[in-house]
């Protein structure tokens, strides 16, 4: 049976990704090894950085993940987590826009990983 699922994130540089997941995410890590590091999200869900070291994934490996955070609140708090990435310098990809389930927006991690953000169902 499974007790959880872990997201993983493939990035270069592990500890430098858990610094910026961590600002984004408000929290520390709650496992930390020089290439793999994760944040529990709560029960039964975490997110994992990987850089791959440890089978020798070269750097040139294209990163493509794309994780989603589902915010609660409505409109309004999408729209102020927008504005606060924003300000504070993450690279968006794409702004605040009805994607067809909802209210969403797109932004990337510095290895080019995406980050939706969305309104909880």
């Amino acid at each position: 049976m499974t007790t959880s699922v872990v997201s993983i994130v493939y990035v270069n540089d592990a500890p430098a990704a858990a610094r910026f997941y961590g600002d984004l995410l408000g929290m520390s890590p709650s496992f930390e090894t020089s290439g793999y590091i994760t944040f529990d999200l709560g029960p039964g869900a975490d997110l994992g950085l990987w850089s791959g070291q440890f089978e020798d994934l070269s750097p040139d490996v294209p990163r493509t993940s794309e994780v989603c955070l589902a915010i609660d609140g409505g409109p309004d708090e999408l729209n102020a987590t927008f504005e606060q990435w924003n300000s504070n310098g993450v690279t968006i990809l794409r702004e605040p826009h009805d994607a067809g389930f909802g209210l969403t927006f797109l932004a990337a991690d510095p290895d080019g990983n995406r980050i939706r953000v969305a309104l909880q169902g």
